[in-house]
């Protein structure tokens, strides 16, 4: 009985750390998930071109589907066939995915289900998966400058040395994390145009960022910002909270509003101001609640398909 119990929870993983075997699992998640149709009710924030970008080989062209790039216009096949058509480029078959974890301590906690980290790892590796079926290579890395980012790769393989990656990072806070901010400096020099970015980040992280930092990043890639929550932080009690902090008990009273004021200001204004500012910005931005499945994000980086005429 022991020995299935250990198993069960290697596999499933118990909520404070990640598990390899879990994050696998998600595999299967990954693959029942079906991007909506282009040009029907869509999803929130700016849709991205099938196009990746200006100055790559041409691949092709195809008929033009409300939400392309009208820049990219195939005007000779348009007048030859007499029906719109826009171009294709090599690009767009070798797509890069790059999740970028944000390793701050505030991750490394949790009263509902699972740690903040552990469910930043959970939707990383259903981007991960997503970005697998759809043919992307995969890359990961955090704000370190002694860790090299983990290499674009292509397939399961590449899948699971991101997942490794992960596991690592997620299950106890990096000693040389340089904060987020720096994970973003480097994530613009791995991108290229028509990439996918999934940014995994505490809310309290992006105080760090500069705001002309988001644009540059969206530009050219489809830039998702996931915000990992707990409900204590969104829903304080009224009465006394009592805390284990560094094996020592304290009791933290939020009865008053001034307390509460406090509260709120360190956790749930950073939560609102990122959602509220980041679309204009031209990032895809949710919070991730750690009490929650985590796959409730997944039509902000999913890439439509085209409708059918």
């Amino acid at each position: 009985m022991h020995t299935k119990r250990r198993h069960d929870q290697e596999r499933n993983g118990d909520g404070v750390v990640p598990a390899l075997a879990e994050l696998v699992a998600l595999r299967a998640a990954a693959a029942a998930y079906r991007a909506p149709r282009r040009g029907r009710l869509g999803v929130a924030g700016r849709a991205p071109s099938p196009l990746r970008g200006r100055g790559m080989e041409y691949a092709e062209s195809r008929e033009y589907a409300p939400g392309d790039d009208v820049r990219h216009i195939d005007w000779r096949v348009t007048a030859r066939s007499g029906t719109p058509h826009t171009k294709l480029f090599q690009a767009e078959r070798e797509r890069l995915t790059l999740v970028v974890a944000d390793t701050a301590p505030g991750l490394y906690f949790g009263t509902r289900v699972r740690f903040k980290s552990v469910q930043a790892a959970r939707a990383g590796a259903l981007a991960t998966w997503t970005a697998v079926r759809d043919g992307d290579r995969v890359a990961a890395l955090r704000g370190s400058s002694t860790e090299p980012p983990v290499a674009p790769a292509g397939g399961p393989r590449g899948a699971l040395r991101v997942l490794d990656a992960l596991v690592r990072w997620y299950s106890r806070p990096p000693p040389d994390d340089e904060g987020l901010d720096v994970a973003l400096e480097h994530a613009a020099r791995v991108l290229r145009p028509g990439s996918r970015l999934l940014v995994l980040a505490d809310p309290a992280s992006l105080a760090s960022v500069p705001d002309q930092r988001w644009p540059s990043l969206s530009v050219h890639s489809q830039v998702v910002v996931l915000l990992p929550v707990d409900p204590l932080e969104t829903n304080p009690p009224a009465e006394p909270l009592a805390l284990g902090v560094d094996g020592r008990r304290m009791q933290l009273d939020l009865g008053t509003a001034s307390h509460r004021q406090r509260w709120r200001n360190a956790y749930v204004a950073p939560l609102e101001s990122a959602l509220a500012r980041l679309p204009a910005q031209g990032v895809r931005a949710a919070a991730l609640p750690c009490d929650g499945p985590g796959d409730e994000w997944l039509p902000l980086f999913a890439v439509p398909r085209t409708a059918r005429a």
